[in-house]
C-alpha cells in the first residue's frame, strides 16, 4: 500500500456552526517529520472557493521517503489555485514539478530570490532523481518538461507588500523575512471571514538569528493562526560567539594535526555562511591561511545568487561588503567544478578543508571524501546542521564505529565533532519566544516540520509557559478555522 494512502484522514470536532464563511487547513505533509513541508488552506465564502497550498516538499532521510515522495498526493492538483513557496530548500519544494505533473496549472507565488534559487536546486534534483530511476528501472517522478513547465507557471512577490491573492473573495499576503535562507518568507494571508479579518501566519522555517549573513527573522504581532516548525523545539544551541569560537577551533586543530576537516554542508545557506566565517578568520589574521575546498557544485552556482541580493545581508556583512571585502571568497578557497577535480583533492597536502554536499552524508561528493578519510585518527568530521534519522551523517553521529559506503566497509577513526550553533533553524527557546510575538489575538498554534518528540515538547512549553493553545496536529488531518 502506498505510503500516502495510509495517512489517516481525520476532520476536527470544531465545525463551521452553520456560518457561510470558513477555511479548512489540512496537514499533507511535514508532520511528525522534519522534511515533506505540504500543507493545504481551503477558503471557502459566499462568492466561491479557493484551494492554497503553502510548499510541496520532498520526505528526505527516511527509509520510506522514496515511498512517500512517489506515491500521489492526498488531494487532487487540479483542484489547487496557488502555491506559496517559502524557500528553497528541496523538503520545500522538492514535489514541485511533480504537482505540475499531475495536473497543477495555478499560479507559483515566492519572493524574487527564492525563485532563482529554485533554478539551480529543481536542476540539481532532477539529475538526481533521473540517475535513481534509471538504477531502480523505474520511471522517474517527474521530467525536464515539468520542471521548465513549473517555472512557466512561476511570479513573485517581493517582501513587506500587500498583495491580492484572489481579488474576488477578498484574500491577500504579506510576506516577512524568517532570516532562515536568503529569500525565505512567511506568509501571511489575510482573510474576511464572516465579517472578522483573520490572519493565518505560515513560518516555513525559521531562522537561528542573528544569522552570519542575513537579518534577523521578524516579529508576528497581530496574527490569528500559525502553522510553524519545530526542527529543535526540544534543544537549545550555543550562542554565535561559541560558534565561531568552535569552528576556529577545529582549523587550528586539523592544522596541529596536519589533517583534514571535513564538512559534510547544505548547498544552500550552511555553505555560504561558513565560507563568509572563513573569510573572516582568514582575512583577519585570527588563523593561518589553510586550503579550502568547496567540492560542491550547486554551491557553487548559488554564490553568485546571494552576491546579487546584498539588500537582504544583515548590517555587519553589508558592511563589510562595502568596505571591499568579498565576503564569500578568499585567498586559498578553490571551488571544485569536475568529478576529477574532486578526486584530485585526495592527493593535496595536508592541512586541507574539504566542504562538499550532502549536509546529511546522503550522497553527493562527500561520501567519497569520507571513505577516504573516515579512517584517518588525523582527520575532523564536523557536523553543521540537523542530521535526519535513516541518514549517513545520523548514524555517523550516534556513534556508529563501522559504515557502509558504496558497498564498504569503513571504519570510523576520526574524531567527530558537531556545531548546533550553525543550524538554520532557530531552538526551542526562541521558537516559544517567536510564538509568543503574535501577542494576545493569537487564537491557535500548529506545531508541525519537527520529529514528534521535538514538537511535542514545544507544544508543551508554549501551553505551559505562554498560556499559547498549540497542538501537534496528525498527517492528513483537517480542522476547520473562521
Amino acid at each position: 500500500m502506498l505510503l500516502q494512502n495510509t495517512f489517516k484522514k481525520k476532520e476536527s470536532d470544531q465545525k463551521s456552526d452553520g456560518l457561510s464563511e470558513f477555511t479548512k487547513l489540512t496537514f499533507c505533509g511535514g508532520v511528525s517529520s522534519v522534511t515533506g513541508a505540504n500543507f493545504l488552506l481551503e477558503i471557502n465564502k459566499d462568492q466561491g472557493t479557493k484551494k492554497l497550498l503553502v510548499d510541496c516538499g520532498m520526505e528526505q532521510g527516511s527509509d520510506k521517503a522514496k515511498i512517500y515522495n512517489a506515491s500521489p498526493f492526498i488531494f487532487d492538483p487540479k483542484d489547487i489555485d496557488i502555491l506559496l513557496v517559502t524557500h528553497a530548500h528541496m523538503d520545500h519544494i522538492g514535489l514541485i514539478p511533480k504537482l505540475v505533473k499531475h495536473g497543477f496549472k495555478g499560479v507559483i507565488y515566492s519572493t524574487p530570490e527564492t525563485r532563482d534559487l529554485c533554478v539551480y536546486m529543481l536542476e540539481d534534483a532532477l539529475k538526481l532523481i533521473t540517475e535513481d530511476a534509471k538504477r531502480r528501472h523505474i520511471d522517474p517522478l517527474y521530467s525536464p518538461d515539468d520542471t521548465r513547465h513549473a517555472f512557466d507557471l512561476w511570479k513573485t512577490i517581493p517582501y513587506h507588500q500587500d498583495f491580492t491573492l484572489f481579488s474576488d473573495l477578498g484574500v491577500t499576503v504579506y510576506l516577512k523575512d524568517p532570516g532562515h535562507v536568503l529569500g525565505a518568507s512567511m506568509f501571511e494571508i489575510r482573510i474576511e471571514l464572516n465579517k472578522k479579518l483573520r490572519k493565518f501566519l505560515f513560518t516555513g522555517d525559521l531562522g537561528n538569528s542573528p544569522s552570519p549573513i542575513l537579518k534577523d527573522t521578524e516579529p508576528i504581532e497581530g496574527v490569528d493562526y500559525v502553522i510553524m516548525e519545530s526542527v529543535y523545539g526540544d534543544r537549545n544551541h550555543e550562542d554565535r560567539e561559541t560558534r565561531l569560537q568552535k569552528l576556529q577551533q577545529s582549523i587550528e586543530d586539523t592544522i596541529d594535526r596536519q589533517g583534514v576537516l571535513l564538512i559534510p554542508s547544505f548547498s544552500l545557506e550552511k555553505t555560504q555562511e561558513i565560507l563568509y566565517e572563513m573569510n573572516k578568520l582568514f582575512e583577519d589574521k585570527i588563523v593561518p591561511e589553510i586550503p579550502v575546498y568547496l567540492d560542491s557544485p550547486l554551491a557553487s552556482k548559488l554564490i553568485p545568487i546571494y552576491k546579487k541580493y546584498i539588500k537582504d545581508y544583515n548590517e555587519e556583512a553589508k558592511k563589510r561588503k562595502q568596505k571591499g571585502d568579498d565576503i564569500l571568497n578568499f585567498k586559498n578557497l578553490h571551488i571544485v567544478a569536475s568529478a576529477e577535480e574532486s578526486k584530485s583533492i585526495l592527493h593535496s597536502k595536508n592541512p586541507k578543508i574539504i566542504m562538499a554536499g550532502s549536509g546529511m552524508s546522503t550522497g553527493g561528493r562527500i561520501q567519497h571524501h569520507e571513505l577516504s578519510y573516515l579512517p584517518a585518527h588525523n582527520t575532523i568530521l564536523l557536523f553543521l546542521g540537523f542530521q535526519a534519522l535513516g541518514t549517513l551523517g545520523r548514524e555517523i553521529y550516534d556513534g556508529a564505529k563501522v559504515v557502509n559506503i558504496y558497498d564498504t566497509e569503513v571504519h570510523i577513526n576520526c574524531e567527530i565533532r558537531k556545531i548546533d550553533g550553525y543550524s538554520g533553524h532557530k531552538d526551542s527557546d526562541h521558537l516559544q519566544e517567536f510564538a509568543a510575538t503574535a501577542g494576545e489575538s493569537l487564537k491557535k498554534v500548529f506545531v508541525t516540520m519537527g520529529e514528534s518528540k521535538s514538537a511535542l515538547f514545544l507544544v508543551q512549553r508554549l501551553r505551559d509557559y505562554y498560556d499559547i493553545d498549540a497542538v501537534h496536529p496528525e498527517q492528513g488531518e483537517s480542522v476547520i478555522l473562521y
